[in-house]
């Protein structure tokens, strides 16, 4: 018999789950794949995205969530609780944490070997990569990657103000209708400070977000990358030195002297902040695919994490810059420009405030200044808060 122990887990999580917002990537997924996963930085939504989908579609009686980060498993493997459920007719395993488990690679091969019946999704921090470890799921399980909340997003969650999904070129053809919203620009700008992360929602907004920060770099990645206690202590130093240049051109020899390190694990490490959703880096054209480019910028990830790391000695620049890169990068591959700031597609894009000239676009077929401070575009003119209505 399955645990009462695991029952009950589960329908008290899903007492707290309600359907009232659902995030972005829930009509992306497929869920009729036999298995699933869905990784993504600490407090994006993974957790409710997979009760919720438990309470809108699945059979209750044949459905089991667990989490893989419960003492439970101090004493029972993933196996032994899929053979069990499977034998009392479950075709739906929701297993939430899985990169707190060690052997997670191989036990969910054995899964998918063993009961082809039987669905799994399966939730874990971007730091976890399915493609490497012992056992290969790359031919098994299709991977969904959800980072946090766009700006549209935030105006339904929080305000019930429901834009549609706009398309990159609806924006900058200055298309958006936002008569939902005339004045958009004080939420945008709360936005800024404490609308990307679902929690904020729910109080002590910066203690739970710097903890998120510091069980990342202390746990997260050396857990998965097998780093000592002391490296996490310099990935900590190495965010702190992020967050008070960013957006910057990474010098890999000034960061691993500051840090104490050999100038070839810099780029690891910012790698695997980079997967970790604590820092972005923009790459060049050269890669022809993304995350394969020279880094020409590093960015603290989101807007949010440059107030609670910098607090209120945030440069606004460095925020307008931070935010079209984070949203744009969702839908599109984002590349730095010789000339300007961002390049997608054949598009040029200046960002800057309201009294930006846009000296280096105006020689440029497909140039848009993008600018915030303004409500409504015009020209090649952009708002830039626009840009939040793209996921």
């Amino acid at each position: 018999m399955i645990d009462a122990i695991l029952t009950n887990y589960m329908l008290e999580q899903q007492r707290l789950v309600s359907l009232d917002f659902v995030r972005y990537k829930y009509q992306a997924i497929d869920w009729s794949l036999r298995m699933i996963g869905l990784v993504g930085p600490r407090g994006v939504g993974k957790s409710t995205l997979i009760l919720q989908h438990i309470l809108k579609e699945s059979d209750k009686q044949k459905a089991l969530y667990v989490s893989a980060d419960t003492t439970y498993f101090a004493q029972h493997t993933l196996v032994e609780v899929a053979s069990e459920f499977v034998k009392e007719g479950g075709t739906h395993l929701y297993i939430d944490e899985i990169h707190k488990y060690s052997e997670w690679s191989s036990e969910l091969k054995e899964i998918y070997d063993v009961h082809p019946s039987l669905h799994v999704i399966f939730s874990g921090s971007s730091v976890l990569d399915i493609l490497r470890g012992q056992a290969d799921l790359s031919r098994r399980a299709v991977v969904y990657t959800m980072q946090g909340l766009s700006f549209r997003e935030y105006l339904d969650m929080f305000h019930g103000i429901r834009f549609q999904v706009y398309s990159l070129e609806d924006v900058i053809q200055n298309r958006v209708d936002n008569t939902l919203l005339p004045h958009p620009l004080p939420l945008f700008r709360q936005y800024l400070r404490d609308g990307y992360y679902p929690f904020s929602k729910e109080g002590a907004f910066l203690t739970r977000l710097d903890l998120i920060v510091v069980q990342t770099l202390e746990t997260d990645i050396p857990q998965y990358s097998s780093m000592s206690v002391s490296t996490g202590r310099k990935l900590r130093r190495l965010m702190a030195i992020v967050a008070q240049s960013a957006p910057f051109k990474p010098d890999y020899s000034s960061i691993a002297n500051a840090l104490g390190v050999s100038r070839n694990v810099v780029p690891d490490y910012l790698f695997y902040m980079e997967r970790a959703g604590l820092v972005g880096q923009l790459r060049d054209e050269t890669g022809g695919l993304r995350s394969l480019g020279k880094v020409e910028k590093v960015f603290v990830d989101n807007t949010n994490l440059m107030f609670a790391l910098g607090r209120d000695d945030t440069n606004v620049g460095n925020i307008r810059e931070t935010f079209f890169y984070n949203q744009t990068r969702e839908v599109c591959d984002v590349v730095s420009s010789k000339v300007s700031d961002f390049v997608i597609d054949n598009h040029t894009f200046e960002v800057g405030g309201k009294g930006k000239q846009g000296k280096q676009i105006e020689d440029i077929p497909n140039g848009h200044l993008v600018k915030d401070d303004i409500e409504y575009g015009y020209g090649r003119t952009i708002p830039l808060w626009t840009f939040g209505l793209l996921y």
